[in-house]
């Protein structure tokens, strides 16, 4: 069993190795601002990840780039997320990272017992946010899939992706989370949901934000319990945290089967193995 595991891990070392090298070589990031006129040009920094050469044959009119769309959790940067835009990046997305934040917002505030803890108006900032950078994305990557986007995002940004679905959900294709907390998944199984959750004394999330297994199944939820703190599903976590997210989302971006079909259990079962080692392994 020892042996399996540290087979199982060493792949996914290896794994995530690949990621890194090829993200040097292969993956061209563009970091850029934006200022949109309808908001007073209120400044969206933008890093715009792609593979090189599915960049150029997006230039070329060879392909249509799936898009991928990225949203960073509260007091962490939109950069903070290398290990998951490497991923996506290498399977041929087009990645754009958005900054939702800016100082001139002040610090978020939480009011109990209001609706998503009072937080409705900054999901409605990073939706505003995020069809101004689509649009702006649609002039630079004409050739790119606008219409079936996959949203990803930790802590507050993976409610404002949720948020994003449950308002334009003719727009999605996949949502990824990690640990959103406050706004309650979908579940009318139009597309699928992949959610890793923390295991954290400090972050919970509210209640009615995860259905119970039944519903999973049903409408074509994945989630993944893990050993991990809430702060360590970023970059700032440690390696074996990142190798084993890229390689339970490695699966799930490979799997294309309609919404409310998918195995989910077995998706589950065959990185259990390799959450547990890595819970297990000397920090």
């Amino acid at each position: 069993m020892k042996r399996g595991i540290a087979i199982l891990l060493s792949a996914v070392v290896l794994a995530g190795l690949g990621y890194f090298t090829a993200s040097k070589w292969a993956i061209r990031h563009k970091t850029i601002t934006l200022y949109d006129p309808l908001r007073t040009d209120r400044p969206v920094d933008v890093d715009i990840a792609v593979r090189r050469d599915r960049e150029m044959e997006e230039v070329a009119e060879m392909v249509t780039l799936p898009v991928a769309i990225l949203n960073h959790g509260n007091t962490v940067k939109y950069t903070e997320y290398s290990f998951l835009v490497n991923v996506l990046a290498m399977r041929g997305y087009l990645v754009a990272s958005v900054q939702h934040d800016i100082e001139a917002d002040g610090a978020m505030v939480t009011q109990a017992g209001e609706e998503y803890v009072g937080r409705r108006p900054h999901y409605n900032k990073g939706i505003a946010n995020i069809l101004f950078v689509i649009d702006e994305l649609k002039t630079l990557y004409p050739n790119a899939d606008y219409h079936q986007l996959t949203m990803v995002g930790h802590s507050n940004g993976g409610d404002i992706s949720m948020y994003f679905a449950k308002r334009h959900p003719d727009l999605i294709r996949k949502v990824v989370t990690l640990d959103n907390l406050r706004v309650p998944f979908i579940t009318d199984g139009k597309f699928k949901i992949l959610s890793f959750r923390s295991r954290d004394p400090v972050f919970k999330a509210d209640p009615g934000v995860v259905p119970d297994d039944a519903m999973c199944r049903k409408a074509g939820i994945t989630v993944v319990k893990t050993p991990y703190q809430h702060n360590e599903l970023s970059d700032r976590g440690p390696d074996e945290v990142k190798n084993s997210i890229q390689s339970i989302l490695d699966r799930f971006l490979d799997d294309n089967t309609p919404a409310g079909q998918m195995e989910a259990e077995k998706l589950r079962d065959n990185n259990t193995a390799g959450l547990l080692a890595a819970s297990a392994t000397p920090q």
